[in-house]
């Protein structure tokens, strides 16, 4: 059981007299009790956060050559950016041998990648006239490229509402020259 002293009631030397004080005592058992049943209470009705993850997709583990069937795809509905050393951005728009816009160094962030992706992504929608056959973005991050790069690619894709896009590791002899180049 919890109490609280104050003090020894009073007497003393000499003076009036006075009648004799009895010490407070509060019991504060009750007092606990409550708090711990608001405690429990506040702890099993809150709802913990979540973690917030992007959904990824990833192919299936069979290696089978048979099922992989290459999948055409308009190339004026394709965005290819890649990522290299220090920073650097490159994008274009088509197929590099005869591109669309670009290639052509960007910066990340809401005036470079983001003003892009929303400008092609609007073209995109004028050419096919279809809202659901947009933009399909290809990310290549180089060798050198660091991983804060790709999350802000990612979030850019997010940020956009670019529904298709893929990460792949393979490079063009062209694009390796792209990245390199100052």
């Amino acid at each position: 059981m919890a109490e609280l002293n104050t003090g020894d009631g009073g007497g003393g030397k000499g003076g009036k007299v006075r009648s004799k004080k009895q010490n407070s005592k509060v019991d504060l058992t009750a007092m606990v009790d409550l708090a711990f049943l608001l405690i429990t209470f506040f702890m099993l009705t809150t709802t913990l956060s979540k973690p917030q993850s992007m959904s990824l997709g990833l192919p299936d583990k069979d290696e089978d050559e048979t099922k992989n069937k290459d999948i055409k795809v308009d190339e004026k509905r394709t965005m290819t950016i890649m990522m290299g050393e220090n920073n650097k951005l490159v994008y274009y728009m088509g197929l590099l041998d005869s591109p669309i816009a670009g290639p052509k160094d960007i910066a990340y962030g809401k005036d470079g990648i983001r003003k892009e992706l929303l400008s092609r992504k609007k073209s995109v929608v004028e050419y096919t006239g279809d809202k659901g056959k947009g933009i399909i973005v290809i990310i290549k991050p180089g060798k050198k490229s660091n991983y804060k790069n790709l999350v802000d690619v990612l979030d850019e894709m997010a940020i956009t509402g670019v529904a298709t896009y893929a990460i792949v590791n393979d490079f063009l002899p062209k694009e390796t020259e792209l990245l390199e180049k100052k």
